[in-house]
Order: C-alpha cells, then structure tokens, then sequence
C-alpha cells in the first residue's frame, strides 16, 4: 500500500533527449548550461520583449537554483516544464523553452522560447516549439495550448505561425511592460488541429 506522502506520478515524463531533425531537447542542466544561458540572458535585445529582464551571471546561478526553473517532468497543474535547446550536430545549447500547464479542468497549455540571436533566422524556434506542442498534446493530454508575443516582436509571432498556431487576439496597450505600454498579440492551437496538421 501506497504512503500518503507518496509523490504524485509523473502526468509528463519524458524520454530524453526529445529529438527533433535538427535539435535535442533535453533537461537544463544549473551548472553546465549556466554560461551558455547567460550568453544571451544577459543580453537586452533578447530580453527587450519577453518577461525575463538581463540577468548577471551570478543572479542566473541563484535562478537555476531554485529546481522549480528546471523541472523537467509534470506532476499536476500549474508547473512549467523547461527545457534547454540543444544542436544535434555539434551538442550547443542554443536556447531554453517552457510548456506551461495551465489548467487539469481545462487541458490548457502555454508555450514560450528564447534562442541565441546568433542561431536566430534557421527555424531552431519554429521545430522547438513543434515538439514543445507535441509534449502538450500527445504527452499531456492538452485541449488547447496558447502563445503570447510582444506585438514589437513580429518574427515571434511568425515562429508561432510556422509552428501551426493561428492568431486570435490583439490586446492593445493591455500591460505596462518594462516602462511603456505593450501591446499583446495571442496565438492559439486546439489538440484536434494539431492532429489534422500532423496526419497532413
């Protein structure tokens, strides 16, 4: 019989590396991604659009210490999965994603990506997030899994096109955003029409 304190099962446990054509997503690792992530963390024009502001190497470490920014399977709602982008060819880390799992009653996720800008402009992000959305919803069981990019940011939002999503929402001027008004520009995916992408 089972103790009460018995840690819940996994609802997401991947198989890792998570291995798409070009790409290996694997768990971050605190001490052996640190350098790499700080490379472009700490960089403004990576962080101008997205919720993480530049960060010192030495507030990165204490970040990555805490195993809630690393966690790598799911056990209930309301955790992130993160995961650290890797080459296949060549093992860089490249960048780093998340799925959160937003919702059990509702089966909604949320996914979000950073790429190194010298690794920007070859698709990394559109196939990350390709296998971020099949962890959703051939891992997770996911209804509907949303992104949310900065309306600044167009290239994000045609990473989220090209990823199969579709736009649904522009939320003008709806957050004071780092010193100004942002406006939000959402995209959306239902589980049955990534299924109707993926059987094409």
């Amino acid at each position: 019989m089972a103790d009460d304190d018995t840690a819940p099962a996994p609802a997401l446990a991947p198989d890792y590396p998570v291995e798409t054509e070009r790409l290996l997503l694997r768990p971050i690792d605190p001490e052996r991604d640190l350098d790499a992530m700080h490379a472009y963390r700490s960089r403004e024009d990576v962080c101008a659009y997205i919720p993480p502001v530049p960060a010192t190497r030495e507030r990165l470490a204490e970040i990555y210490r805490d195993p809630e920014r690393t966690r790598s399977v799911l056990t209930e709602a309301g955790q992130t999965l993160a995961l650290a982008v890797e080459l296949r060819a060549t093992g860089e880390l490249i960048g780093d994603l998340v799925l959160f799992w937003h919702s059990a009653e509702h089966r909604s996720g949320e996914v979000g990506y950073i790429v190194a800008p010298e690794h920007q402009g070859h698709g990394y992000a559109t196939e990350a997030t390709r296998a971020l959305l099949a962890l959703g919803f051939d891992g997770l069981g996911l209804h509907r899994i949303t992104g949310r990019i900065d309306a600044r940011n167009p290239a994000s939002g045609r990473v989220l096109t090209k990823a199969g999503m579709r736009q649904e929402a522009v939320l003008v001027e709806n957050e004071w955003f780092k010193g100004e008004w942002s406006t939000e520009v959402d995209f959306a995916i239902l589980e049955q029409e990534w299924r109707e992408q993926r059987d094409l």
